[in-house]
């Protein structure tokens, strides 16, 4: 299973293993609704609030790092914007609890979301189009395989020692910035030629807005994607941590980060097989698989959420889902777009992503206040319908508009 990730330029495993020791210390996000509402004091409808203004603030920040990573050097971009987010949090690790420490980590939370952009684009450029889903799927491996036991840990840090989960957090990112500094060195794009580079072709003069209108199809990826992370964001993220707090009471957080770390050691044990066994399926199909599977991880959560068995049950089964849809998201765009936009494109997709995930995040806090966790998860599972049935529409459609990527 391992071996398909042989034969790629070697700033690809210098990239994918920066994003194993970032994913080492990424120990303060998935406690995120937990610190507001457990150490701040903060009410269910005000932590969606808050969650919800972060996102909506870091969408132009988004958009502004594809921006420049389209117009200046990619692996600068990430090395600066790492460094800015490990001042943040080693700080936080030294300054008092209080709102100024949820400013500075909301702050090195939006620096490293603004990187994500750059990073995306500058492994497209290193990777041939044959090889990208190996490419993209060694870094969602790296990264989890780095995520597996930091989430536990953090659990068991979130009572007495958060300070500490603060610093090993930016320690981790500053150690992942001096690896892409001195060792990838050459950033170089790879030419390609044939009848499945077509769509990839630069197009210096035109803006983002004019390549996505001679590309519409694309329009509805981003919308089914940003419908996907919406999901995931609102049921991972927010309603499965209050329900185990208000279940479990004062073991809730710690429940909660081992379940996290059973969604990371199932990434790392299954992202090889699905890669190797469905690699060949095209990007839609897998788009479909994964979101389908995420609504049934869900589902069964919301069912069964009164036995701890079955939260790790139904976090396999969401884990499979999120493999499928993180190994066909950044592919499917990449052979898609000029590769004169992509940090551009990647930028836009996040925004749009953050927009809807936020927008959801406000509803659904609305809807937990007032009708509590079943009426959340009935929205939820809604949701899911819709975007599975949108998703089914792309499969249709990517045959017809982009006929040369199905050749062979």
């Amino acid at each position: 299973m391992f071996e398909q990730y042989r034969g790629l330029r070697k700033e690809n495993y210098i990239l994918a293993f920066g994003r194993l020791v970032t994913g080492l210390g990424s120990m303060i996000w998935p406690m995120m609704t937990l610190i507001l509402s457990q150490k701040m004091g903060v009410s269910e409808k005000g932590v969606s609030v808050l969650l919800a203004a972060a996102m909506v603030g870091m969408a132009p920040a988004i958009y502004l790092g594809g921006r420049i990573s389209d117009k200046r050097d990619k692996k600068q971009t990430i090395v600066v914007l790492d460094l800015m987010s490990t001042v943040s949090f080693v700080t936080c690790a030294f300054i008092p609890m209080s709102w100024i420490t949820i400013g500075l980590l909301f702050f090195g939370s939006v620096c490293q979301n603004m990187e994500n952009p750059a990073y995306n684009a500058l492994t497209a450029d290193l990777t041939v189009t044959e090889d990208r889903d190996r490419s993209y799927s060694l870094q969602y491996l790296c990264a989890n395989l780095g995520l597996v036991m930091s989430p536990t840990l953090a659990g068991l840090l979130f009572r007495s020692h958060l300070w500490l989960a603060f610093l090993i957090n930016g320690l981790s990112i500053f150690c992942s910035a001096l690896l892409i500094q001195f060792f990838v060195r050459d950033t170089v794009p790879s030419v390609e030629t044939g009848a499945k580079a077509e769509y990839q072709k630069e197009k210096q003069n035109e803006s983002i807005l004019e390549v996505l209108g001679e590309n519409r199809l694309i329009i509805l990826f981003i919308l089914v994607l940003s419908g996907y992370f919406a999901i995931y964001q609102l049921g991972y993220v927010y309603l499965i941590p209050l329900d185990l707090v208000k279940i479990q009471g004062e073991r809730g957080a710690l429940i909660y980060g081992s379940v996290t770390s059973v969604n990371c050691i199932v990434v790392v044990l299954f992202t090889p097989v699905i890669t190797r066994l469905f690699g060949s399926k095209s990007e839609p199909s897998r788009l479909t698989a994964g979101v389908s599977l995420v609504a049934a991880g869900f589902v069964l959560f919301s069912v069964f959420r009164n036995y701890i068995p079955m939260y790790y049950i139904s976090m396999i089964i969401l884990t499979w889902g999120e493999i499928f849809t993180l190994t066909a998201d950044s592919p499917y765009l990449s052979r898609r777009i000029p590769s004169s936009h992509r940090g551009r494109l990647n930028g836009a997709v996040t925004v749009v992503r953050t927009v809807i995930t936020s927008l959801s995040q406000l509803v659904l806090g609305w809807i937990y206040a007032e009708g509590g966790s079943d009426k959340a998860w009935i929205a939820i599972m809604a949701a899911g319908a819709v975007t599975i049935a949108a998703s089914c529409v792309i499969i249709i459609r990517d045959r017809i508009d982009y006929p040369n990527l199905y050749q062979g």
